[in-house]
C-alpha cells in the first residue's frame, strides 16, 4: 500500500481546471501506477473530503526542439477528481474529522 503523498504529485493548475472548480472537479498528477481506487482514498485522506468521481487521462510527453536536438517531455497521468459539495457527517464525530465540501488549497482561486 502507497502512501498517499505518493499517489498524489502536485495540482494541476491551468485555466481550464479553474474553469472546473465552481462544479466541484479538481484536477491533480498523480502517479502513473495509481488506480481510480487509490486515488479515491488518497484524496478523501489528504483533504478530508468525500469523493464521488474519479476520471484518470494519460498525457503523453510532447516533443520539443532545441535547434537540431529533438527530445520529449515527460509522460505523466492526470486525474480529474469530483467532490461531493454536500458530505454526509454522521452524528458525534468532531469537528476535525468531519468531512468538507472543497479542497482548501483550491479555496479564492476561481
Amino acid at each position: 500500500m502507497k502512501a498517499p503523498q505518493d499517489i498524489i504529485i502536485k495540482p494541476i493548475i491551468t485555466e481550464q481546471s479553474m474553469d472546473l472548480l465552481p462544479t466541484g472537479k479538481y484536477t491533480f498528477k498523480v502517479a502513473k501506477d495509481a488506480n481510480k481506487i487509490e486515488i479515491k482514498q488518497a484524496v478523501e485522506e489528504l483533504f478530508n473530503v468525500e469523493v464521488t468521481k474519479v476520471n484518470t487521462v494519460n498525457c503523453r510527453g510532447r516533443e520539443k526542439r532545441m535547434g537540431r536536438y529533438v527530445g520529449t517531455t515527460a509522460s505523466y497521468k492526470k486525474a480529474i477528481v469530483t467532490v461531493n459539495p454536500n458530505p454526509t457527517n454522521e452524528k458525534g464525530t468532531k469537528k476535525s474529522e468531519q468531512k468538507k465540501g472543497t479542497i482548501e488549497f483550491f479555496d479564492g482561486m476561481y
